[in-house]
């Protein structure tokens, strides 16, 4: 399974899901100044009390607006504005993301955070932290239900896949129908090319095989007979690239085209002169 963000045809970001020790790290920070603030915060409403000598019940309903603020909306407020960097996060170098890889927002943010009311502070991050050893993200309860996990944003690149199309069959792949792959089969076939080198022979066979299986199915025509699964697959991921590459310098250049039209004043009446 990838631990990697992924996007459009299957593209691989570089970011990881974090470690579980990253996590324990970043967490602890987090949680500790959380801790301390609330620690500061009760003792200025203690001071207040003794100086100003207020009713138990206020002071009771001034503790619970207090932890509530400190445990609760601060750390909601703080992975909201900062899309997923808190300070410990920001010291290991991780960021909360949604599953998509996508910015996490208010909605996942108050999920987390409620969560960990009793993930975190009511059980001692028990949960979270058995959580993460199982899951294959390192996800605690909270990402979980919120869909979210966080990642590894900082660190060595990886070597990206250079995907060349074959020769062979580059005159095929320009006259093909080659749709949109799904983006888990389309990450599923980078990944083997990526790897195929180093895989046993007769798993890079039979890995190989199925894929290309499952990739004819948004092809037509197929490759001529005898084609290598290998060579197909690497022709049809050029292809699409090659593709949404021209797709995307023609965008641009319409809605450069159509800004200049919409500069001009209407009927070739000239820009008057300054």
């Amino acid at each position: 399974m990838s631990t990697g963000i992924v996007t459009g045809e299957g593209v691989l970001l570089e970011s990881e899901a974090a470690s579980v020790f990253s996590r324990m790290l970043s967490g602890f920070i987090d949680y500790t100044t959380y801790a301390f603030g609330l620690f500061l915060a009760l003792m200025a409403a203690s001071s207040i009390d003794d100086a100003v000598n207020v009713s138990q019940r206020l002071m009771d309903a001034t503790v619970v607006v207090v932890s509530v603020t400190m445990l609760v909306v601060v750390p909601i407020t703080v992975e909201t504005l900062t899309r997923g960097r808190s300070l410990g996060r920001l010291a290991a170098g991780l960021r909360t993301v949604r599953d998509d890889g996508g910015v996490v927002m208010l909605r996942q943010a108050m999920i987390r955070g409620l969560v960990a009311v009793v993930e975190i502070w009511s059980l001692l991050a028990i949960p979270a932290l058995l959580a993460s050893m199982l899951s294959a993200r390192g996800k605690r309860l909270g990402d979980m239900v919120a869909g979210t996990y966080v990642a590894r944003v900082r660190g060595g690149p990886r070597d990206r896949l250079v995907v060349l199309m074959p020769p062979q069959l580059a005159s095929w792949a320009t006259r093909a129908d080659v749709a949109r792959l799904p983006d888990p089969l389309a990450l599923s076939v980078r990944q083997f090319l990526g790897r195929a080198t180093m895989m046993h022979p007769a798993s890079r066979t039979r890995l190989g095989t199925e894929l290309t299986a499952q990739v004819q199915q948004y092809v037509r025509p197929l490759p001529p007979t005898g084609t290598h699964p290998e060579e197909f697959l690497t022709a049809v991921l050029a292809e699409r690239r090659e593709r949404e590459g021209r797709t995307e310098w023609h965008r641009v250049e319409r809605t450069r085209t159509e800004s200049a039209g919409l500069a001009r004043l209407p009927y070739g009446v000239p820009d008057a002169e300054g």
